[in-house]
Formats: structure tokens, C-alpha cells, sequence
């Protein structure tokens, strides 16, 4: 699964029909992120994965990725599936602290 647009803490992953970790969200669609900088911090987003049909919002997340275009061809491409993340917890921790601190959510 790939990044393809951040909104906020809302994350939207592009993946493929046929990869196992559409039938692992299929059945539980809880996810939990995680991201690391340079220095090993991490931020982690705890959400719930849903899939995106608003073609306008597909529209565009196509022309901002172009390694969608070139491998995927067409945004009609019927391998292609775009999960919306929404975030229902954010927490960060500094490398080393061994805690983490919760985020707050904007509403």
C-alpha cells in the first residue's frame, strides 16, 4: 500500500485488488500507521480503513500521482483500490522515550 494524499491525519493509501491486504482490511477494516523520520521518531494513526468511490476525489488523487498513472494506466483500472484512513487516534513519541503522547484530534 502507498500514501497517495494526506488531508490532516486523514491518510488515503492506494492498493491493488489482488494484494492479501485488501482481504485483511476487507474483513477488519481497523489500521494502525506508523511513520519515521530521519531520527527514528514515530507517529503512529490508529483509524478505520474505507473505501473511496467519490469520483471526483479518485479524479484527483489520480492527476497528483503520476507513478499511479504510469503503472496503473487508466483510472478506471479495476485492480485499483483507494482507502480513505480516518484517523481515531494519533500518538507520537521521541526516539527512546518508550511513551507515547496522545495527539489531540481536530473535530
Amino acid at each position: 500500500m502507498s500514501p497517495v494524499r494526506t488531508e490532516g491525519f486523514t491518510v488515503y493509501m492506494a492498493n491493488l485488488r489482488l494484494y492479501h491486504k485488501t482481504a485483511e482490511i476487507t474483513a477488519n477494516p481497523k489500521v494502525e500507521l506508523c511513520y519515521l523520520d530521519e531520527s527514528h521518531n514515530q507517529v503512529r494513526l490508529t483509524g478505520v480503513a474505507e473505501i473511496v468511490t467519490e469520483r471526483p476525489l479518485l479524479e484527483q488523487i489520480w492527476q497528483e500521482n503520476p507513478l499511479m498513472r504510469q503503472y496503473l494506466g487508466s483510472l478506471d483500472n479495476p485492480q485499483l483500490i483507494v482507502y480513505r484512513i480516518r484517523p481515531t487516534r494519533v500518538r507520537y513519541m521521541q526516539e527512546w522515550a518508550l511513551e507515547y503522547h496522545e495527539v489531540p484530534l481536530m473535530s
